[in-house]
């Protein structure tokens, strides 16, 4: 049953108002100023107020302000009762955070219907709010799925630890790593364009795919030939207008020999030793990303990773900037190259939790705009 809560000084009013709203259908509570109000306001959380204006301890328009201020009472309808009538003091009523307006005296078949019609809306976002929460609920259960299906940290002659960080939204990062024979251990990381169930949901069926190795005719020892079989399969007019960029690499431990390619993805970065101190290389190959157009032959990196090198593989929203057009953008500059020195400099002694701390502090912000997905491969 909804609740009306009346707030006025005026006895009589209370007691009007009472009589014409109450019903079989619909309780009705009463405070005699703006202090009780806002109690009962708390305590009832109603669907309605009616509120006036002018009272001797708190004004309607305080009222309305810090109801509007309360996260449970945000959504209730507030209705500005007041002997003002000027246009300039219904604006000055509606920017306050009122929903609508009655000028005294009250005609009751106004005032009935405009609450009907406040009960209706607030019914409408009570709706929406449920189904808010019943996404936002499922968003999360498809984010642990997600993240149910990451491997396990690898330990051995190459270690490989990771991290995944969703944002407040479900986005497209996967990854995964294993071994295709006793020599050769292959790596990748994939980020699907958008956001939602819509892009997690290609990045899933691409890692079934690498992981059954279901690719007809694929040579799953090459990256140029997995690219090219998926930029086949999943082509972005048959996927909801999805494209993904991807960075794949196959390690032959024997002769320390990568091969790799990407996809319109960010450059993995080798970090390996240089006398007493690092240096730094992108391993990109000049590709496009997977499913942006046919026929599409991608070309292929080799490298030779020296001992006690570390690879990071990782998506675009590890050294992403926020807006810098939004409010909230961090005036820190933040980017790729900040990313890779902080690699370099760190290279001895940061495991990867303390580096999403470092990248956290050096962005000035705990939030990611896009999801993080992070690998460390550790050669021996």
């Amino acid at each position: 049953m909804p609740t009306i809560l009346v707030i006025d000084d005026d006895p009589l009013i209370r007691m009007t108002l009472t009589k014409a709203l109450s019903g079989p259908d619909c309780d009705v509570e009463v405070a005699s100023g703006g202090i009780e109000g806002l109690e009962k306001a708390h305590s009832l959380v109603p669907d309605l107020i009616v509120c006036d204006w002018i009272m001797p301890d708190l004004d309607g328009m305080s009222v309305c302000k810090q109801v509007k201020a309360d996260s449970e009472l945000a959504t209730t309808f507030f209705v500005l009762l007041s002997a003002k009538g000027a246009v300039a003091d219904r604006i000055r009523g509606l920017d306050a955070g009122a929903d609508d307006f009655l000028a005294k005296p009250v005609d009751l078949s106004e005032i009935k219907a405009k609450v009907r019609a406040g009960l209706r809306i607030r019914q409408l976002s009570r709706d929406l709010q449920e189904q808010k929460q019943i996404l936002e609920l499922e968003l999360a259960e498809a984010a642990d799925y997600v993240r149910s299906l990451l491997p396990p940290p690898l330990v051995g002659t190459v270690s490989i630890d990771s991290r995944f960080i969703p944002s407040r939204e479900l986005g497209g990062d996967c990854f995964d790593y294993y071994w295709l024979d006793p020599d050769y251990l292959v790596f990748y990381l994939l980020d699907v364009s958008g956001h939602g169930l819509g892009s997690a949901l290609p990045s899933i069926s691409v890692q079934n795919v690498l992981r059954s190795q279901s690719l007809p005719d694929v040579n799953f020892y090459q990256p140029a030939a997995v690219l090219k079989a998926l930029n086949e399969t999943f082509q972005m007019n048959d996927q909801n207008e999805k494209y993904f960029t991807m960075w794949y690499g196959i390690y032959n431990c024997s002769r320390r020999l990568l091969t790799y390619a990407s996809a319109g993805h960010p450059p993995a970065i080798l970090i390996s030793p240089d006398g007493d101190r690092y240096q730094a290389k992108p391993l990109r190959t000049p590709n496009l990303p997977v499913g942006m157009m046919p026929d599409v032959t991608y070309e292929i990196g080799r490298c030779v990773v020296p001992q006690k090198s570390q690879i990071y593989v990782f998506s675009d929203g590890v050294y992403e900037s926020f807006d810098p057009a939004q409010p909230s953008a961090p005036e820190i500059p933040w980017g790729l190259d900040e990313f890779v020195e902080m690699l370099v400099d760190h290279a001895d002694n940061l495991d990867l939790d303390q580096l999403l701390k470092e990248i956290q502090a050096a962005r000035g912000t705990m939030l990611f705009p896009d999801d993080v997905s992070l690998l460390r491969i550790m050669f021996s």
